[in-house]
């Protein structure tokens, strides 16, 4: 089945030149919610130079904080050009453990954040929350491991399945500055989100069909929003989106301008990548700058 054309090569002739100008203008003067801004400040951590499916530099471990939360970090926190690491919330699938989804949970900690994980299952973003939480007070306090560590202004979400649909209700909160859930199953509407999203649908999934994932990034057109429906996957097809949910907190929230290009731009690499049967932005997500 042959790669289908992204959003802005369909849509383009049909929005005039002072709509897209005007979306522009919105952006860079931070009327769209939570987008990134062009010349925003870049991250002190080194870029993955394009290697986002591989392991990041840092070494990583996970602990468990004993109150419904597993961290999953760098060991050597504020090493390797990284003074601070963004947060990454997490929340697990209805019927998943931790150990499902440890290799994209350890994947990001490799590459620079601090992943909160929720341990249970809620399908409501309280518990990834919580873990949010936890991090503000050990940022905070003396002699943690975390002091002064945290970056709190640059939080992202995701999760997979029912924990999906827990990064969407998550998103609604004003910390959280991103989303990329997971094949989502959704109990909050995507008109909550407060910052750019990112949906992942499986072609063949049976689970969470497509079209259930495609009505949540439809509601989202509030923010920059992108649906992006992976090829041949089924409901379980995780391990080949490591590399783009890497890149997607990478730019947006350490501000990493080799990532930019996957997901904007009119000549964006994702937009005609094989990986995808189906990648769409809404018109926000139009109007985000290229590099």
């Amino acid at each position: 089945m042959a790669s289908l054309p992204c959003t802005p090569k369909r849509r383009r002739g049909s929005r005039s030149i002072g709509t897209a100008l005007a979306a522009l203008a919105l952006l860079v003067t931070g009327g769209v919610t939570g987008a990134p801004a062009a010349g925003a400040a870049a991250s002190t951590c080194p870029s993955a130079n394009g290697q986002w499916d591989a392991p990041g530099p840092f070494t990583v471990n996970s602990a468990s904080n004993g109150r419904g939360t597993t961290v999953f970090r760098p060991v050597e926190l504020g090493t390797l050009g990284c003074t601070t690491h963004p947060v990454v919330l997490w929340n697990n699938g209805a019927r998943s453990g931790l150990d499902r989804y440890a290799p994209l949970l350890n994947h990001l900690a490799s590459h620079g954040f601090i992943v909160a994980a929720a341990e249970g299952n809620a399908g409501t973003g309280g518990p990834m929350l919580q873990g949010l939480n936890y991090l503000t007070t050990e940022n905070g306090r003396t002699g943690s491991p975390y002091q002064g560590k945290v970056d709190l202004t640059n939080v992202g979400a995701t999760g997979h399945s029912f924990g999906g649909g827990a990064a969407v209700d998550a998103g609604a909160d004003p910390r959280v500055d991103t989303i990329a859930p997971i094949y989502p199953l959704t109990f909050s509407s995507g008109s909550r989100v407060r910052g750019p999203a990112v949906f992942f649908a499986g072609q063949y999934d049976t689970i969470v069909p497509p079209s259930t994932v495609r009505r949540t990034y439809g509601q989202a057109t509030q923010v920059p929003a992108i649906y992006a429906e992976q090829r041949g996957a089924d409901h379980y097809g995780i391990p080949g989106l490591h590399g783009p949910v890497t890149a997607w907190f990478r730019f947006h929230l350490m501000r990493d301008e080799q990532a930019r290009g996957l997901y904007f731009g009119s000549d964006c690499a994702y937009c005609s990548s094989s990986a995808w049967s189906v990648f769409e932005r809404n018109p926000r997500a139009e109007a985000v700058p290229g590099p």
